[in-house]
């Protein structure tokens, strides 16, 4: 006599959170990884007790040597937005999935209704924008203030994924802009549209979908409160391209920012500027970040920030106000704060010509643009004593460098294209790291005077001996 041996266990409880994906092993009023209310749902699942045996089985397309494979399906096409195709590697990838998240407001439809529209001119197929938050009057009248009305520019307002697909069978577009997943609901799959489930099955879908047709398809993402991606993080591993819309509504300036690229660099930043007519792309927006004054003006200077590969000649202001009794305040605006910090109790240290413990400092960017990596901290220094000092720093001298707690100036990367960079808009003379100088492996651009400074004495030195050159010429 011979008994049935179960394969598999009763289905016991499991909880996860319908916003972020996290799964806790037990019932939370709040999820402890996002923060969300009410957010913890339960599910089940079934646990495995003995292993399956898989048959194997003959392939559709049998694998081929590597060097038979051609790679003209898997060239980009140009979207004809300049900007967007800096960041996606030369444009889009028949059969690719792009994630485009951004804050709301920040352009991301008036984007993409752009690239749908030059897609349709300069494509040779018809590109099709669903609109899931949008009635099609309301996106007419952004098209028209775009002049985005091709005739090969299909639109549609659905939120079902099966009618996506009916409209995807009837135009045959060969770009597809989604606005936005979260807003389409999968038939027969359990959750809200938005919640974890219904994301992860209409992404799901869409892929499968690309992959079989070769359509290049851009799905708008929202972003928490800290500026990820909505939605669990399988969506990212899910999709060929993540990008990050950033803006500040008080500024003109939009940036796209790679944050994953199979088909090229994951580190490109796109420019670009908003204004009443829609959205056009910067190829050259160092301009935006500089401030011409008719003289010198004491509590600036220039640095050269990367984003991504691009540098940008950024300036930097800081204003020095009165002694105040207690604690001064610290005010930063596009900088970080605890650099701020770190750099005045190094100036304060390392000279002797300035007492900042008592006085307020006020510190930002000129732009809009936010500058969070270390190069930006010697100039930041510079500014911070040249407006405590009230001595003006030389109109076309540019600082690079990190700033250490002993007073130490250190190395940063890409030192070479940021000197061409300050050089091609005209500055003559630079201050960086010891090591980056005519001698270092960086180079020096021609008709540029770069000035190695090993310490932060020796850089206010060298910043004060520029300043007398240029006044008295």
């Amino acid at each position: 006599m011979t008994t049935s041996r179960s394969t598999a266990k009763a289905p016991r409880a499991s909880y996860v959170c319908d916003a972020c994906g996290h799964q806790p092993p037990k019932w939370l009023g709040r999820c402890p990884d996002c923060g969300e209310w009410g957010s913890i749902i339960e599910s089940t699942v079934t646990v495995p007790v003995s292993g399956r045996v898989v048959s194997s089985r003959m392939p559709a397309e049998p694998a081929r040597p590597i060097a038979q494979i051609s790679v003209a399906p898997a060239r980009a096409i140009p979207t004809g937005v300049s900007e967007l195709d800096r960041v996606l590697g030369g444009g889009l990838v028949p059969g690719a999935v792009v994630l485009l998240a951004g804050e709301p407001g920040v352009g991301k439809s008036t984007l993409l209704l752009d690239v749908a529209q030059q897609w349709a001119v300069g494509a040779g197929t018809p590109s099709l924008v669903v609109s899931g938050e949008e009635s099609v009057s309301q996106v007419r009248l952004r098209a028209e203030r775009l002049d985005a009305l091709h005739e090969k520019l299909f639109l549609a307002s659905e939120n079902d994924l099966g009618t996506v697909i009916g409209h995807l069978d009837a135009v045959r577009p060969g770009l597809l802009v989604l606005d936005s997943v979260q807003t389409v609901s999968a038939p027969g799959t359990e959750g809200v549209p938005g919640g974890v489930t219904q994301v992860r099955a209409v992404t799901a879908a869409l892929v499968a979908i690309a992959k079989e047709r070769g359509i290049a398809i851009v799905l708008v993402g929202h972003v928490t409160k800290d500026g990820q991606v909505a939605g669990p993080r399988v969506l990212e591993h899910l999709v060929d391209v993540v990008l990050h819309f950033e803006g500040d509504k008080h500024s003109s300036l939009r940036l796209v920012r790679g944050v994953k690229n199979r088909f090229g660099a994951a580190d490109e930043v796109g420019c670009f500027e908003m204004h009443e007519g829609g959205i056009t792309s910067l190829p050259d927006p160092s301009g935006l970040f500089l401030t011409r004054y008719q003289e010198p003006v004491p509590g600036t200077c220039v640095t050269v920030a990367m984003e991504g590969r691009r540098a940008l000649v950024t300036e930097v202001q800081a204003l020095i106000g009165a002694e105040v009794q207690g604690s001064p305040r610290r005010t930063v605006s596009g900088l970080d704060h605890a650099r701020l910090a770190m750099v005045l109790a190094v100036l304060e240290r390392r000279t002797k010509q300035l007492k900042l413990y008592n006085r307020e400092v006020f510190a930002a960017t000129v732009g809009g643009i936010r500058l969070t990596e270390p190069s930006a901290d010697l100039a930041m220094a510079l500014a911070v004593a040249s407006g405590g000092l009230d001595l003006a720093m030389a109109p076309h001298l540019v600082a690079i460098g990190e700033v250490g707690l002993t007073g130490e100036i250190r190395r940063v990367g890409a030192v070479g294209r940021r000197l061409a960079e300050a050089a091609r808009l005209g500055f003559k003379v630079a201050l960086v790291p010891t090591g980056c100088g005519p001698d270092g492996s960086d180079g020096t651009p021609k008709g540029m005077q770069v000035v190695e400074v090993g310490n932060l004495q020796s850089a206010l030195q060298s910043a004060a001996r520029a300043a007398a050159e240029h006044s008295s010429r």
